[in-house]
């Protein structure tokens, strides 16, 4: 189980990773603040000085401007695969009144920032639907339909990846190296080897990915979980009787975590 096409979208066009957006026909790329509403619209918060108000300023000959938002994943480990690259393009629309109010609260879900109080002032809002997304993956390129976008939801885990896979190594290191020994078998090297011990690079609602090896030897598999995760308190109670195992040792070894004893994948990284 892996996340889809179009939840890799969402997740990566949420609005917790930097982005930019390119003007049709204007200067550019512009550093931009972005969300994502419910319905996976895209939203802008722009000031009214800036180089991209004066882009997205409609001209006698348009009626309105189109624009590219671009999104690149930040690994959130050493060594950990980048979730890709999304291209969203639209034609941004300047929101006032009730529906400026109502994307600030949006804006605020994913993002919250004091110049939200300021738009209407200071800041605008801008809102478009998707006409065209493409993702990138591992130097694919594929469009994502735009019904399927609408209905996926951003990964529930994405927002804390970085400080669960922290805590985890931090915190757990002995823990999750056993557990991995566990499910991996042979991959994973003894106590003693030369090679570091496993590592959880990435985390999403369907499973993690392990770094294993050295340099030269290093490879990566993923492990599902038993279902997907809703959010981060069932990750925890999910990951319980892994790290505190001595407190269930009355249990068998495949109640910990019903998985099968093989990971999904593995592939190496040479």
């Amino acid at each position: 189980m892996q996340p889809s096409s179009a939840e890799v979208a969402r997740t990566l066009a949420a609005g917790r990773l930097p982005g930019t957006a390119q003007v049709a026909y204007r200067p550019g790329p512009h550093q931009v603040r972005h969300a994502t509403d419910p319905s996976g619209r895209v939203l802008l918060l722009v000031s009214i000085v800036s180089d991209l108000a004066a882009a997205l300023r409609p001209t006698r000959a348009s009626r309105g401007t189109a624009l590219v938002l671009d999104v690149r994943d930040l690994p959130p480990a050493a060594g950990a695969p980048p979730l890709g690259r999304v291209w969203i393009s639209g034609w941004p629309e300047p929101l006032t009144g009730v529906e400026a109010r109502q994307a600030a609260v949006d804006f605020a879900e994913v993002v919250p920032t004091g110049d939200l109080l300021d738009v209407g002032r200071g800041c605008t809002l801008y809102r478009f639907e998707p006409a065209e997304i493409r993702l990138e993956r591992a130097g694919t390129v594929r469009q994502i339909e735009l019904a399927e976008y609408a209905a996926a939801e951003p990964d529930p885990l994405h927002e804390r990846e970085r400080d669960l896979l922290a805590d985890l190594t931090d915190h757990h290191g002995p823990e999750i190296t056993a557990f991995l020994r566990r499910q991996l078998g042979d991959l994973v090297p003894p106590d003693g080897a030369d090679e570091p011990p496993p590592r959880v690079v990435r985390l999403d609602r369907y499973g993690m990915v392990v770094s294993l090896g050295g340099r030269g030897t290093r490879c990566r598999a993923r492990l599902a979980f038993p279902r997907p995760l809703a959010g981060q308190a069932e990750l925890a109670e999910l990951l319980h009787p892994v790290l505190c195992r001595r407190r269930h040792q009355p249990q068998r070894p495949d109640q910990e975590w019903p998985v099968a004893s093989s990971p999904d994948q593995v592939w190496s990284d040479r």
